[in-house]
């Protein structure tokens, strides 16, 4: 089977950074001191979906939902058998967290094709979170 080009329009292949504009013009993305505000008052569930190592070497942030990335979709669509009991239903704003803010854009994305239309993702992701002094677990 051959390769196909990812979806540029001309038939071209579309590099990382043309996809992440594209992917975020879809969606407003959410700041930390936003983030933060919004999970206090029950009003957006925090996804970190950083890999171990990140979480251990960095912290965590506390209350933040630790689903690894490869099992975000099945753990987060409210109508898949895998799902968990924060998955409640298609109008839940759930906030995803990477490292830095660009695995996040494609994840919430991918959220998106699942009906999800309130999820975004943290710019800057947990780096950007621990920059502006909010809370964090330690490793």
């Amino acid at each position: 089977m051959p390769d196909r080009p990812a979806a540029g329009g001309s038939g071209r292949p579309l590099g990382i950074d043309a996809l992440l504009e594209r992917v975020r013009r879809g969606y407003e993305r959410i700041g930390p001191r936003e983030a933060y505000e919004a999970a206090g008052a029950g009003e957006a569930l925090l996804v970190d979906i950083r890999y171990a190592a990140l979480r251990e070497r960095d912290g965590l942030i506390p209350g933040a939902l630790v689903v690894e990335r490869n099992e975000l979709e099945w753990r987060l669509d409210p109508l898949g058998t895998h799902r968990l009991p924060e998955a409640t239903g298609h109008d839940l704003r759930v906030v995803v967290v990477c490292n830095e803010g660009y695995a996040s854009s494609l994840a919430a994305e991918s959220l998106h094709r699942l009906g999800l239309r309130r999820a975004t993702d943290l710019v800057g992701g947990f780096q950007a979170w621990r920059a502006a002094g909010l809370p964090v677990t330690p490793p």
